[in-house]
């Protein structure tokens, strides 16, 4: 067979799916046999039964049959010329503990040898499986790490013959734990009647396999038991909820009743389509009309989408991005470019696309040009990705439709490494920091990333779209963060897949970290609720990531004497003492001091050593576990990815310090400095003041008043998300934060009087700096042992550092009373002052 025809014939995956001769092959199958063995040892039926059997899966709309046996030659030919598929089930024992047994581990590679050699690049083959059904306890018995690894084996030694052959192995929900990783795509065999508990099953499935593709390897009822009515409904939402789930295909069990397992005949069950005399069962006719519609059954709507890319200086990449988006298998959707100030060719690109609707505007950076992708959108959903994505044909079917059918306001999907992004691009991929979903469930998502995500328009409205301090990174983030606090909830469609060009070389990689690393400082003073005291992310969900270091044991649950139906494997998070230790705060905590102090004491030295050396480490094993394509594996990719782990924290975290550090996040008018000086020096109280009104003013509409007021001055600020004891907290400079609580007397006549509270506390770093100057000064003192003098001049600077803060709190007291008086203003409100007498009436100031 010529190279050309072989590729033709050929099926490859590609991201979630399959790919035949340039176009997507979604295998619709059907389970052959096993059949009693002939005088000649072959378990299939005679040349002339096989013919009238084919014949009959092809009138029933199947492509691939999938067997439990080597076939003999004349089998494979014979599905070749009929134009249809198989996958082979390579036998292996999974009824014995197979690994405490030499030949049978042998025999299994033998098998394999044998017959990857025998139909090497031959037209008719779809993939190998290289076991089916490993009996729980013998999974138990032989371990999971020990079969993944022998499945691994079995792969290579199939690839070592035919690189280019995909294998796989028939798994089900007793071991849905194994996930050998060489495997092309996963396979599960599911037999659930009931359709919600299967609908959910399939979503846990879709997390398992994460990027690769996955098949329903079989699925089916039996007629004695359910009866053919039951069957023909069952498998008919079987195969549209497999395919709606973003499925690669599924295979029914079986094509007829003649079915012979175990050195029997099996009678008492009928699961075939067919009868064992081959009489079509009404069941037949059901599973023909599903495989004619599979796999793109319609949606009960095609909402209109507005896919929206914000591109600045993406030339590289963008042709290839809007190349993918015109080629969209979706009936309804507009494409619009924000071009953000670019300087390199992306004006001429989008030139070339008539049907582009393109803007162009100054540099303003990420978040604002969203917000005038939305502002210019004409869809009822707005679709998001960047300029170094391309998008899958189906991302819009896929996105559109989970969205419609579930309880979401927003959805997002995998972003996957394309094929042809270089080595250096597949090292940055394992590496930590890249683009992820955080999912709660198998279907909530707290986190999408933002170049593969879509909102309803509406919802983007209610809040306010993307918060224009993100410029670089972080406003998905946000945006997520702000949807959740509404209420709503964002989904996860996990075949709805872009891929997403990585940085090409390591320079591009930690200025992208450092860009997060900024973005993340802006995040805590936004939602400092979803950070630790170090600034680090709280995530309450997984992280579904190909960088995920960890040096603990899986545990899995077996159910009781490991007999459970569902065995369940709780993966433990990347969240450990590896990620503590190759924390920016741990270098500067613990790492440097150590380095220093090894200087003048030696009793630090073996502390520093045997630090910096568990340190190498973790990050050896970090890229020692890295998942990296094996076509883009080099010799150097695993340091690389082991530098990256050392660096990337390091770069991101000073990034993080320095912008919060350094960010004055004070605005003040020219009025206000004016007026500051003299309000700040009066002997008034600055913390509690009031308001009175002469008529009703509602206060949640007075605190939107204020809202509205920080936002147009560019105050940092968030809003209580009902778990805070105050208002708005407004994040006043780099040292000191205000809270704001506001309280609202009713009096006759509808009048009322506004009480606000204003209290500052010291921020993060204030409390860092005032703290770790105390720790040098003991060290210090401890050095320098006994001078008083010294020890007076260090221990004054404390109180210096503490007054300095307090006049920073009165300071930015006094602002927020103008601010507030402003406002006060601007509704008509008379300001008020507390009687400091006896009693608690109220004087009337002196109108503004």
């Amino acid at each position: 067979m010529s190279i050309a025809l072989e590729k033709e014939s050929r099926v490859t995956v590609e991201g979630k799916f399959f790919r035949l001769g340039g176009k997507k092959f979604f295998p619709k199958g059907v389970c052959y046999g096993p059949f009693c063995p002939d005088a000649y040892g072959f378990c299939f039926p005679s040349q002339e039964q096989v013919e009238r059997d084919i014949e009959l899966i092809k009138e029933l709309g199947a492509n691939v049959i999938r067997i439990y046996n080597i076939p003999p030659r004349w089998f494979v030919d014979l599905i070749a010329q009929r134009g249809l598929k198989l996958l082979i089930d390579i036998p292996l024992s999974t009824h014995l503990c197979f690994l405490d047994y030499p030949k049978e581990i042998e025999d299994a590679r033998a098998n394999v040898r044998k017959t990857v050699q025998a139909f090497t690049g031959h037209p008719a083959i779809f993939a190998y499986s290289l076991a089916n059904e490993i009996k729980p306890d013998v999974a138990r018995w032989c371990g999971a790490g020990k079969i993944n690894s022998f499945i691994n084996s079995l792969v290579e030694e199939a690839k070592n013959i035919d690189a280019g052959c995909l294998c796989t192995f028939g798994n089900y929900p007793p071991t849905e734990y194994l996930a050998p990783s060489a495997i092309d795509f996963y396979c599960f065999n599911i037999y659930l009647h009931q359709q919600k508990p299967f609908e959910n099953y399939l979503a846990r499935l879709q997390m398992i396999a994460n990027t690769k593709p996955i098949i329903l390897g079989e699925t089916g009822i039996d007629s004695i038991r359910e009866g053919e009515e039951a069957k023909c409904e069952m498998l008919r939402w079987q195969i549209q909820t497999t395919f709606k789930s973003g499925f690669a295909g599924a295979f029914i069990f079986s094509l007829t009743d003649d079915w012979y397992r175990g050195g029997k005949k099996i009678t008492d069950w009928a699961m075939g389509i067919t009868t064992a005399n081959r009489e079509k069962k009404p069941s037949f006719y059901a599973v023909q009309q599903e495989f004619i519609a599979a796999p793109y059954y319609p949606l009960n709507k095609y909402p209109k989408v507005s896919v929206v890319v914000a591109c600045y200086n993406g030339a590289r990449t963008l042709k290839a991005c809007l190349d993918s988006l015109f080629q969209l298998n979706y009936p309804y959707y507009e494409v619009i470019l924000v071009d953000d100030g670019s300087e390199d060719a992306t004006p001429q690109i989008a030139r070339l696309y008539s049907k582009l609707r393109c803007i162009r505007q100054k540099n303003y950076g990420l978040s604002v040009a969203r917000n005038t992708g939305i502002s210019m959108a004409e869809g009822e959903i707005v679709a998001f990705t960047d300029a170094d994505c391309r998008a899958d044909e189906d991302w819009l079917y896929y996105l559109a439709g989970d969205l419609e059918r579930g309880e979401f306001v927003g959805i997002g999907g995998p972003n996957l490494l394309p094929p042809e992004d270089s080595p250096v691009a597949a090292a940055v991929m394992a590496s930590p920091g890249g683009p992820a979903q955080v999912m709660l469930t198998d279907r909530i998502a707290e986190h999408i990333p933002g170049c593969n995500m879509a909102f309803y328009k509406w919802a983007l409205n209610e809040i306010g779209g993307f918060d224009p301090i993100f410029t670089k990174a972080g406003d998905d983030v946000d945006v997520c963060w702000r949807i959740q606090a509404k209420g709503y909830k964002i989904g996860f469609s996990p075949s709805a897949f872009v891929w997403h060009y990585r940085r090409s070389n390591v320079k591009d990689y930690l200025k992208q970290q450092y860009g997060y690393g900024e973005a993340e400082a802006l995040l805590i003073r936004k939602h400092p609720e979803y950070f630790n005291i170090l600034g680090g992310t709280t995530w309450s969900g997984r992280i579904y990531t190909t960088a995920k270091p960890t040096i603990h044991r899986h545990i899995i649950y077996h159910g009781q004497f490991g007999s459970g139906f569902f065995q369940t494997l709780y993966a433990q998070l990347p969240v450990s003492i590896s990620s503590i230790m190759t924390a920016f705060e741990y270098h500067v905590l613990v790492t440097i001091p150590t380095l220093v102090l090894s200087v003048p004491f030696n009793f630090f030295r073996p502390i520093a050593l045997l630090n910096i050396l568990f340190i190498l480490l973790i990050c050896g094993v970090a890229a020692y576990q890295a998942e990296i394509p094996k076509s883009k594996l080099c010799f150097w990719s695993r340091p690389l990815v082991g530098l990256l782990y050392l660096l990337q924290p390091l770069v991101r975290g000073y990034a993080r310090y320095h912008k919060r550090l350094l960010f004055n996040p004070t605005p003040m008018s020219a009025t206000q400095r004016f007026e500051l000086v003299a309000l700040k020096d009066s002997q008034e109280a600055l913390q509690d003041i009031a308001y009175w009104s002469g008529k009703f003013i509602d206060r949640v509409q007075f605190l939107k008043v204020i809202q509205n007021k920080l936002e147009q001055e560019g105050w940092s600020h968030r809003v209580d998300s009902g778990w805070s004891n105050y208002d708005i907290e407004i994040f006043g400079s780099r040292w000191i934060t205000i809270q704001l609580i506001t309280a609202s007397e009713l009096y006759p006549e509808g009048k009322q009087a506004f009480k606000c509270r204003i209290k500052t506390v010291w921020s993060l770093p204030a409390k860092a700096a005032f703290w770790g100057l105390f720790a040098l000064e003991l060290l210090v003192i401890g050095i320098i042992g006994k001078s008083t003098a010294w020890i007076w001049m260090i221990l004054l600077t404390l109180p210096l550092v503490h007054w300095y803060f307090a006049s920073e709190e009165r300071t930015l007291r006094s602002i927020m009373v103008l601010v507030l008086d402003e406002i006060a203003k601007s509704l008509g409100l008379i300001k008020i002052k507390t009687n400091t007498e006896k009693g608690t009436g109220y004087k009337v100031a002196d109108k503004f």
